[in-house]
């Protein structure tokens, strides 16, 4: 499936900004197999007094923004053109968990894909035994790590309400999940502590969500989204598989990926630093079109 992305991020500072730096990473990644970035653009207004083009450690493309005179708006537009190929459907040949942490103690691979990388916690993503118990109670004897993954999922699509104003980017995941409410980061981030509770690595994925209208009305422009699911390591047999707890499926063509990390920390569309005299505001806008072969 091929297909044409806009997206327009605006921040709005109150009050004039002064020194301002923030990384950008919103350009879709190219997967061998999977997905290739036919071409894409990210364009800043106002101009940046510095910008770098570069790549983070898990392979993410990152523009690198910084200004030295006062701002009271940021927008960033992203232009690209993505092809996505479809997946035939993955056999289970993933072990089961005894036998995964026997195959991870065998890992030596430190590169960016390592599943040492997903295991540990991170930033925003902590260990708690609520999360452990849970993801427990979805095991059954001689259960395979994907069919873990897939039943953990299911659960928590089930006992998890989609809430687009339940949280925000800073809710901690044991607050969403006590409350059995949140958004697809609040979904990803719990999915990512539990099946990290019992030693499946697991890592947070970004990007873009082709979305379908319900039936008999007109799509809307700009009603498209970013998105987050995430990938679980089944082994060395299988390796990776993604998975959208949102949505309760297995990644397809109407996701498209822009970047990997332990969490939605090392993923953000915009982060950074500034100083101001007053709070800031965003919205954003997406479109995700397919294009006619």
């Amino acid at each position: 499936m091929l297909y044409d992305l806009s997206l327009v991020l605006t921040n709005t500072y109150p009050g004039s900004t002064d020194s301002v730096r923030n990384l950008v990473r919103l350009m879709p990644l190219s997967l061998p197999g999977q997905q290739q970035l036919v071409t894409g653009l990210v364009q800043v207004s106002p101009r940046p007094s510095e910008r770098i083009e570069r790549h983070d450690f898990f392979g993410n493309a990152v523009t690198e923004i910084a200004f030295r005179q006062p701002l009271t708006e940021l927008t960033v537009t992203l232009k690209a053109r993505v092809m996505r190929t479809a997946q035939a459907p993955a056999l289970d040949l993933s072990p089961t968990l005894p036998t995964l942490t026997t195959e991870l103690q065998s890992v030596t691979d430190l590169s960016p894909h390592s599943p040492l990388h997903y295991l540990a916690p991170s930033p925003r993503v902590r260990p708690n035994a609520e999360f452990a118990d849970y993801a427990t109670a979805c095991r059954t004897p001689g259960q395979t790590v994907m069919q873990t993954v897939l039943v953990l999922g299911k659960s928590l699509h089930t006992d998890m309400r989609f809430d687009a104003n339940a949280t925000d980017v800073d809710t901690p995941p044991i607050e969403a999940f006590r409350n059995r409410h949140g958004v697809c980061q609040d979904f990803s981030h719990i999915m990512l502590a539990c099946l990290r509770a019992l030693g499946i690595p697991a890592s947070y994925v970004s990007g873009f969500l082709r979305t379908t209208p319900p039936e008999g009305q007109e799509r809307l422009e700009g009603a498209d989204a970013m998105h987050a699911w995430i990938r679980a390591w089944c082994g060395q047999e299988l390796g990776w598989i993604e998975y959208d707890p949102t949505n309760d499926l297995l990644v397809g063509t109407d996701h498209i990926v822009v970047g990997y990390g332990r969490d939605y920390s090392d993923v953000s569309p915009l982060k950074g630093v500034l100083r101001t005299s007053g709070g800031q505001s965003g919205k954003h806008a997406v479109d995700v079109i397919p294009v006619s072969n």
